[in-house]
């Protein structure tokens, strides 16, 4: 450990506790903008790859299995399936993870403070599922409203990173705060809607399972690894309860202590007197090996470090960066590869299925997101962040309409047919190119400048 680094925590914790409080957010800001080119570029190859002889290549190497367990005892799936149900449920622990901080710290900790994100991001799930109800209602795709609802945060926040110098920080922070009720409320959807007959014997277990992990946070379990142990076997029961398993990684977030384990103002006091004792070690003694007693001192102050820190925010700041470089780049490269065929690409815009989607997250979420939110303000319930008016929230309303991710996630549970899926993958890009257009042109002349 070296003294930068040791410096660096002890200032943040004794000059301002509060920074370990806003880091998290600060990161979350920075990765999710560059996630948003990464995703733009796996998602790029995917459709270079799917429409080039590598196809077949392409499509055999996602459905190779993979299986684990051993003799008769094993649990054989494509690679596609690790994808879709493995991985994206890391993706769903760190939503999880998010969601709670900011539930306990954030934007959502108070009900004034949650209002208009709330308000905003309800608006925006119902308007765009009820504009596909209403063109898609009796038919095969009308399993398909969930699509329109989501909205990906990593493309908002790279257009408003481009747009840095023309919107206020508070709306980016308005933004994120409704992407993630946003998030919240497609997790029940997947949870109730797409999910399978449920098997109530699995089901009942893992509940019981779910227990344990409760009981963990109330023992004061600090360490992450038994809970990630556990959740690996309450997505093994999840998905045996018809389910669907990723939702597992929501509930095992939820239950990630979020407390430190040492008062603050006492940790600040015995760091900032470790540390003049690690002062007075002999000159130039770091060039080779510290004493045995300067050791103690390092290790005592990584122990310090450990307790004050949050399991939750630690496993977060750990996690996120892999979720957003890691695995939504390889969800991207594996679901939205789709073969742009003139008869596809007319069927894409002009079905009753594509039209709901495209409608439902170009005009859906403008329409819902701008008027709940004018709803909100106008009763009271709600008042508009620092520097921002009512431009800058139609503008960010339009650019919640790039719904890619959880949209491609959801058309994947919502459409059985190979046909139907790929006029949904190219609704949503047409829509999510679209809305991000449009969106970015109208925060670009909302104010003339940044303030706040």
């Amino acid at each position: 450990m070296k003294w930068g680094f040791l410096h660096k925590r002890l200032y943040l914790a004794g000059d301002s506790l509060g920074g370990l409080i806003v880091r998290p957010f600060q990161t979350f800001i920075s990765i999710e903008s560059a996630g948003g080119i990464m995703m733009l570029v796996f998602t790029s190859m995917a459709l270079l790859v799917t429409n080039s002889p590598l196809y077949e290549i392409y499509n055999k190497a996602l459905h190779l299995n993979i299986s684990i367990g051993c003799d008769t005892a094993t649990f054989s799936r494509s690679i596609h399936f690790w994808i879709n149900e493995g991985l994206m449920t890391c993706f769903f622990l760190v939503v999880g993870l998010e969601i709670k901080r900011e539930a306990l710290v954030g934007e959502l900790a108070s009900l004034k403070q949650a209002a208009l994100p709330a308000a905003g991001a309800l608006g925006g799930v119902l308007a765009p599922a009820a504009i596909y109800w209403a063109l898609n209602d009796g038919t095969l795709s009308e399993s398909g409203w969930g699509v329109p609802m989501a909205t990906d945060i990593a493309f908002v926040l790279g257009a408003l990173t481009m747009l840095s110098a023309r919107v206020p920080s508070s709306l980016t922070i308005f933004l994120v705060s409704l992407a993630i009720v946003d998030d919240l409320l497609a997790v029940v959807v997947i949870a109730v809607f797409y999910s399978q007959p449920l098997v109530w014997g699995y089901l009942g277990v893992a509940a019981g399972v779910c227990g344990i992990l409760i009981v963990l946070n109330i023992l004061g379990t600090r360490s992450p690894a038994p809970y990630i142990l556990i959740g690996v076997i309450l997505w093994a029961f999840i998905y045996a309860s018809g389910v669907h398993a990723t939702v597992t990684g929501v509930i095992v977030a939820l239950t990630i202590p979020a407390r430190s384990a040492r008062d603050t103002t006492g940790f600040v006091d015995e760091a900032r007197q470790i540390m003049r004792e690690f002062r007075n070690q002999r000159a130039k003694d770091y060039l080779i090996h510290l004493r045995e007693e300067n050791q103690m001192v390092l290790r005592q102050l990584e122990s310090m470090f450990r307790q004050v820190e949050p399991p939750l925010q630690r496993l977060e700041y750990v996690l996120h960066p892999w979720v957003i470089f890691g695995i939504m780049p390889v969800f991207a490269f594996a679901n939205a590869g789709v073969a742009l065929e003139p008869s596809l690409l007319i069927k894409g815009i002009s079905s009753n299925q594509s039209l709901g989607i495209i409608l439902g997250l170009f005009l859906g979420k403008q329409l819902g997101i701008f008027s709940a939110a004018w709803i909100a303000i106008k009763l009271g319930i709600a008042t508009l962040p620092e520097s921002v008016n009512m431009r800058h929230i139609y503008g960010g309303a339009v650019l919640c309409g790039i719904g890619f991710t959880m949209s491609l996630f959801i058309a994947e549970l919502s459409f059985e047919t190979t046909e139907l899926l790929n006029e949904a993958k190219v609704s949503i890009l047409a829509a999510s190119l679209l809305s991000g257009i449009t969106g970015a042109a109208i925060l670009y002349f909302a104010g003339d400048k940044k303030v706040g």
